[in-house]
């Protein structure tokens, strides 16, 4: 049986693992936090950034899947050794490498965003992460790795409840019937990634060959407002829709100065305030999957924050 092992247990690591032990894999979970183990996985609590405890743990692997991140605030800090201990696993395992991406690499750019768009971002962030796929690809490119970047915009769905425009801050508001407040313009076109389809494009990305060597956007429904997307939520939970409003900007930047995410936030404050939309009809040319319907999304969405708000 191959062995599967997955960097890092948030919403993309927990849903990849279980998809993975679902489909029969041996799966092994390696993250900083002891705990249980999901039924049908191995959990090794361990820091990724320790090359030669990963290089151990991942000994015999199939395929990693990095779907680690630091926190917000220690990205400069903690990003470059993670994916170095991360790239040097790759290469004494042999396991292919599937990195797990965002749209921070593009910048703004006007219209949508395609794998072919230019990694063009000017903030700290953005520059980082580009130069983490940069990395691999080089990697890659003198075949000591092989390695995959799959790119997702803002996920939501089961499973999430921090990040993003679609989780606690939003759907439990939707369920009591109370307004939504959106980061920036609540008008503004934006692309957003199911979960689901999130773990299925970098476990299929493992398998295919032909995807190693480049980057490729998760399958993700067509654009829609955060207001849009609000009262979708709402029309699956039979609810009536709520009121959804902006956070104007003197108040994003007065807001800023009292907490740390809201800091972190102003270098990508772009992607609330202008439409922000992600072309991934790449990956499904090549492969033929498409995005989880729009419907199915938002209803198993509504249904998981349903169970989780009564068990709380």
């Amino acid at each position: 049986m191959d062995l599967h092992v997955v960097i890092g247990h948030g919403p993309a690591g927990a849903a990849t693992a279980r998809l993975l032990a679902e489909r029969g894999n041996a799966v092994r979970v390696i993250t900083r936090s002891p705990g249980r183990a999901a039924p049908g996985t191995e959990r090794v609590a361990l820091d990724a950034a320790d090359a030669p405890r990963l290089t151990e743990a991942v000994r015999g692997a199939t395929a990693i899947y990095q779907c680690a991140a630091p926190p917000y605030h220690r990205w400069a800090a903690d990003w470059p050794p993670l994916a170095v201990s991360v790239g040097a696993a790759a290469e004494a395992s042999g396991a292919v490498l599937v990195m797990l991406g965002n749209l921070y690499g593009y910048g703004p750019v006007d219209g949508a965003m395609a794998e072919t768009s230019p990694l063009a971002a000017a903030g700290p962030k953005g520059r980082l992460r580009a130069g983490l796929w940069e990395q691999a690809r080089s990697l890659h490119e003198q075949g000591r790795i092989r390695a995959v970047e799959i790119r997702a915009s803002d996920f939501f769905g089961p499973g999430v409840l921090d990040g993003g425009h679609l989780s606690a801050r939003v759907v439990p508001n939707i369920l009591r019937g109370k307004p939504v407040l959106a980061l920036g313009d609540p008008d503004a076109p934006h692309s957003w990634t199911y979960l689901d389809d999130v773990a299925r494009t970098l476990v299929e990305a493992a398998a295919e060959e032909r995807a190693w060597g480049r980057a490729w956007h998760v399958p993700t429904a067509p654009p829609l407002s955060v207001r849009e997307m609000a009262d979708g939520l709402a029309g699956q939970a039979g609810v009536a829709p709520v009121r959804v409003r902006g956070l104007p900007a003197g108040v994003f930047g007065a807001l800023s100065l009292f907490s740390p995410l809201m800091r972190e936030l102003r270098e990508i404050r772009y992607q609330f305030d202008r439409p922000f939309i992600m072309d991934s009809t790449a990956w499904t040319t090549a492969f033929g999957t498409t995005a989880t319907p729009l419907e199915e999304q938002l209803r198993a969405t509504v249904d998981w924050w349903r169970q989780r708000l009564v068990g709380g």
